[in-house]
Parts: structure tokens; sequence; C-alpha cells
């Protein structure tokens, strides 16, 4: 449609600059993207009045890709338009598509006129881990789970080869599927790498290059374990995960953690159970490297995405795990994570994973302890399993033992003489039972927040289990007591206030804490249609990372689901109500990496990744033929996934009446 008015390309870009959108960035070359715009004259549809502001942002739905249109299914699809609105009531729409950074496995710039692997591992040592499965075809294992990362700037940055602002995206590479010979399964068993990406950020599009790849020396943190979701501090650091902490009365046994052991330090025995299932902080430096710490105080849980609020201090965190809890974290001063208190919540009457439920379940909270950091690594370092309670998985008919159900088992716990808190930040999940948690959730997956309207969102990716009466990891009184399973999931809302006190009738010192829960999506289960999926493909099913845009007033979603054929990103405006499909990822993947940034430099950008393409399973039967050979040219045979972000076209910018 032609436009009623232009300006010159130049004044457009600068409008756009003052009211932040979607990164202004060239997908393809000769392509007319408003990030690929840059210098010249060339008219543009633009609004006439350069001070209208951004008053509103809105999703078109894109449909889910089928088999009618196989190659859609075998890599990143984008099919939905942008609209902005403006004070003035003009109004640009834009198309929005995906631009990756690499793929892991390619061979990228290390700054220095040399080149690294994207994605590759490394051992305490900083040597590269070779996958030796294949005779003659030794290589560097390489990710193909890409997963969270950040976007952000640092005070006086300063990198060689960059033209414009620089900028860098710390991403973590969660585990690598299976080895080359497609037969040994290597979750678990290598040390996550984390990598510092320099970007050159064109000051006139917001276009973002890729100039420099670090990877981080872990080793002074005795490397990382699963690393997955991961969030932005207010500060500006990279706060990233570790997952599904290793059980350390079970490490003895443990295949899983012998193998990491091995690959870590070359040495099978010589890994620490109780170095893993932290919160490690990345700080990232003016020349592209980076620094960084573990926080041993916060809980040594199934750490999945935590989200730091505005009073920074207060954190909210993801539990990813089958009897799983909502734990904060409260930090004793505002911008440093290294010592606090650690609560857990009780979930009182009336929980309901139902949208239309007027009520909340309201949440009261426990203290589990105060630490630092410091002293908290300092009891992981000395302190053997049975020095801190005993464990046994049959009733011992010993009134000083306590049932609780942890980690979807069945436990009796006798706690040691002395040892509450270390109990507390090194065996969290059972001292947590221990103490009446309500630890009956099911993959209490991203964490993020509505700073406006004081609300927190959290995803419980699976609701099955532990929430439903006789399921695996039920405890009777806890609170979350459901009669059915959903296994497609749902996205619950908590409000936020402050004066709340703990169990011991303590002041809480926070005006963030959540007091109560209800459900704000919700997924639907269904018979397994025409493509085999099993979940509604127009609702959301199993979501995984969520952000929330203040300027956009919109929570994004990215599924991993079991149950969906493709995954799907999606984007609800919380004042309209309307849930919009805006991403489909390639089949078998999941949709990682989710970041929403308002304003970098004066442009705006929601980072996507994925990670596993082709990972077949039981819904995927009438697909797998057809696309495994697509996915596998697309992506390395299935070893390489994208990281990268969505980009803006413009279609069409309508104007004021005059």
């Amino acid at each position: 449609m032609k436009p009623v008015a232009t300006l010159s390309r130049r004044r457009a870009l600068q409008f756009f600059a003052g009211a932040p959108m979607l990164p202004l960035s060239s997908t393809f070359a000769g392509s007319f993207l408003l990030a690929g715009c840059g210098g010249g004259d060339d008219a543009v549809a633009a609004p006439v009045v350069p001070s209208a502001t951004l008053s509103g942002v809105s999703f078109s739905s894109m449909p889910a890709p089928t088999l009618a249109n196989a190659a859609a299914m075998a890599t990143t699809t984008v099919g939905s338009v942008m609209s902005v609105s403006f004070s003035d009531s003009s109004k640009a729409d834009f198309k929005l598509a995906y631009q990756p950074f690499f793929v892991t496995g390619d061979m990228v710039s290390d700054g220095k006129g040399g080149q690294v692997l994207a994605g590759g591992y490394f051992d305490i040592y900083n040597n590269k881990i070779i996958d030796k499965t294949v005779a003659g075809k030794e290589r560097q294992y390489f990710s193909d789970a890409p997963d969270g990362t950040s976007l952000l700037s640092v005070p006086g940055a300063k990198v060689d080869g960059v033209k414009g602002n620089t900028v860098f995206a710390v991403v973590q590479f969660e585990y690598t599927s299976w080895a080359q010979d497609t037969k040994t399964d290597m979750y678990g068993k290598l040390p996550s790498p984390i990598a510092v990406l320099t970007l050159d950020q064109d000051p006139k599009t917001g276009k973002l290059t890729l100039v420099k790849y670090h990877n981080v020396d872990t080793s002074k943190v005795h490397g990382l374990w699963i690393t997955c979701g991961a969030s932005l501090s207010p500060w500006g650091t990279h706060l990233s995960s570790e997952e599904y902490e290793p059980d350390a009365f079970a490490i003895a046994s443990s295949a899983q953690f012998k193998a990491y052991s091995q690959n870590l330090y070359g040495d099978e025995t010589k890994a620490n159970p109780y170095h893993y299932g932290h919160m490690p902080e990345v700080t990232v430096n003016a020349d592209g490297t980076a620094s960084i710490k573990k926080h041993f105080c916060m809980g040594r849980i199934s750490h999945e995405l935590v989200q730091v609020m505005p009073d920074n201090r207060t954190v909210l965190m993801g539990d990813d795990a089958t009897n799983s809890g909502y734990f904060v974290f409260v930090a004793d001063k505002e911008k440093d994570l290294s010592a606090g208190s650690l609560y857990v919540a009780k979930v009182g009457t009336g929980f309901s994973i139902d949208p239309q439920a007027t009520a909340a379940a309201a949440l009261s909270w426990i203290k589990l302890g105060s630490a630092s950091s410091a002293e908290i690594e300092a009891l992981a370092n000395t302190l053997k399993p049975s020095d801190i309670m005993t464990v046994v998985s049959k009733d011992p008919g010993d009134a000083t033992f306590t049932k609780t159900v942890a980690n979807g088992k069945t436990e009796w716990i006798k706690l040691n003489s002395g040892m509450e808190k270390a109990a507390a930040f090194l065996e969290t999940h059972r001292y947590a039972a221990y103490k009446g948690a309500s630890m009956g959730f099911t993959k209490m997956e991203g964490t993020t927040v509505n700073i406006k309207d004081k609300i927190a969102y959290s995803a419980l990716q699976n609701i099955q289990d532990s929430m439903i009466v006789g399921g695996k990891g039920y405890t009777a009184g806890n609170g979350i007591s459901l009669a059915a399973p959903l296994k497609a999931g749902a996205v619950m809302a908590l409000n936020l206030k402050g004066g709340q006190k703990d169990d011991k009738g303590a002041a809480i010192n926070s005006e963030w804490m959540p007091v109560d829960t209800r459900a704000l999506l919700a997924g639907e289960d269904i018979a397994a249609d025409a493509l085999g999926n099993t979940a509604n493909p127009d609702k959301i099913a199993n979501p995984d990372n969520l952000k929330f845009s203040e300027k956009m007033r919109t929570l994004f979603i990215g599924e991993d689901s079991g149950q969906h054929v493709n995954n799907f990103l999606w984007a609800y405006n919380i004042d309209t109500k309307v849930l919009s499909r805006i991403m489909s990822i390639p089949s078998g993947g999941e949709s990682t990496g989710l970041h929403a940034v308002d304003e970098l430099n004066g442009w705006t950008y929601i980072m996507s990744n994925f990670q596993h393409a082709g990972d077949w399973g039981g819904i995927h039967g009438n697909v797998k033929a057809t696309l495994d050979p697509l996915i596998k040219a697309n992506y390395k045979d299935k070893f390489g996934a994208a990281v990268g972000y969505l980009t803006g076209e413009p279609t069409q910018m309508k104007l004021a009446k005059a």
C-alpha cells in the first residue's frame, strides 16, 4: 500500500530510534529490511510527526506449519507481523524474520585472527574435549543445545573490529545430545560451555554482526553443570543456571556423573556433586572477555531461570524438577548475590490451573536459612552427604526420622545435629520438604516479572505426577492437589507485595515477595491430530522460557513440548489478552534462549535460539520420514542448532488523518 506521506530514510530511522522497537537488521542481502537501511535519502513510509510516542504493540498469529510445506517444518519459520501504534494514531507494520549469528559447529572468529568452534567443549584445564566415537573422524565435541542468552552493553567497551556500538551476548550451552556415533548418549556428561559474543551494532540500523567469540574460563567455579535458562540482572550481568542437581547420596552409582567428572577432570571420581546445582553469574569485561562466579547461597535446586526484581535484591527462582517449589532469595545488599536469605513457599487452599478461576491460592514463606556464598562453598568443599543427614528409602520405624518426598522419591530423613545450614543450602530440596514446604510442582521452568503491575509469571511445563492426587511424588496437604493432569502445562501469575513475614513471624526484607498464585494461560491436551500433536496447536503447550517486555506489554513464551510436533514461540499481550504464534522451531526441537530487550542504544531486540532439532518422539511418527533428511541437511546431520534473534521488515505505515 502506498503511504500517505513519506520521510527520508535517515529521518525515519532517527524517529524509530527514539521509540525503540525490534532490532532493525538485514536478514537477506538486498532485501528492504529497516535494519538494513542506513545512509541515503531513499523515501520510506514513516510518521510525519517525529514527536509521536509508542502507544502499543501487537503481533499477528502465524499458522502452524504443516507437511504441505515440509521445508517450513524443518527450519525456523516466522510468519508474524508486528504492528506498532503511536500516540498520533499512526501505525507501522513489520514482517518478522529470524537471523542467526551462527549454527553450533561453525568456525567463528576468536577476535585474535584465529577461529574457534561455536558451542565447543573444554575441560577444566581449558583443553578441547574430543569425540573419539568414530574412528578416523575425531573432532571436538560441540553442543546441539544452546540455551540461556543475555544481550547487554558494558560502559567503555572497546573491541577490535567493531565499527559501530560494541554490545555483547552471553550464550550458554545446556548439553549435547549424542556423540557423533549417534549411539552414545551424552546428556549431562560434558561440562557446559558458556561464551561471550562481541557484536557490532550498527547505530543507524540496529543490525547486529558477530565480531568475536570468547569461551569463558569456568575452571575457578569447578566447571558448569547442565546450564539451562538464563536472565539479565538489573545491573547488567548474565545470571546462568545449573539444573537437575546431582544427587550426592547416589553419586557412587551414577554413570552420568562419573562420565561428567571424567570429561571435566580426566578422573571419574574427582568432581564433587556439591559444587553443582548452584547459580552462576557472568560479568562481561570491556574487551569481550568475562569472569564467572557461583552463588552457593541461593539454594542447590534445579535452577532453571531466575528473575531479579527491581529492588536489585529479591530473586524468584525457577525449579525445574518433579516435587519442585517456589524459592525466593533475598540478598543482604543490592546488586550483590553473595549473601542473603533463602525462602520456600507453602501453598494455601484453592490452587487451580483454570485461567477462568477468579480466586488465587495464597503463598506463605518458610525461611530455610541465611548464609554467604563463601561459607556454603567451604561446606561444599569439606562435607560428605552423610555428614549432613541420614537418608533411607524405606520406613525405618524410628520416630527420629521424618518422611519426605523430594525429586520424585519418598524418603525418610534424619538431620544431623548442627547441620541445618548445610542442609538448607546443599540439600535444599530434601530440607525444604523436611520443613513442610509445598514441594509438589512439576517442572517449574522460566520466571519473569511485569514491573508496572507488580506481577511475576512462572511456567509449569507439565502438570502431572506430584501435582495430581495419587500421582508420583504426590504429598497430601501440600496445597497442590489436582484431580487430573494437564500435560500441556500452564503459565502462573503471582502478585508481588511487601510487608510479608516468614514462618517464625520475622519480617521479610522485600517489597517484591509473591503472595499468591493463579493460572494466567493453560494448554489443552487433545487426542492426537492428523499431524501428531497431542496438545492443541493453537494454544501454548509445555511452556518453558518466559520473558516480559515492559514497553510491548507482552509476555513471550517459548515451548519445550513433547506434545507439539513443532515447538513455538508465542507473544501474549497482557492487556488485550491476545495470544499470537510468532515463530516455529524446527520439528523435534525446543525453543530456548529467549530474551526480550526493551532498549539497547535505542533499539529493541527479541533473542531466540533452539536446540536438538529432529529429536524424534512418539508424536513425530507421521512426519519423521519426511523431515529427518531435511533437518539433517539444514543442521549438520542434527548436531547443529542456531543462536540468533528476530528482525523486522517494514511492510506499511499508516499516518494519522490531518
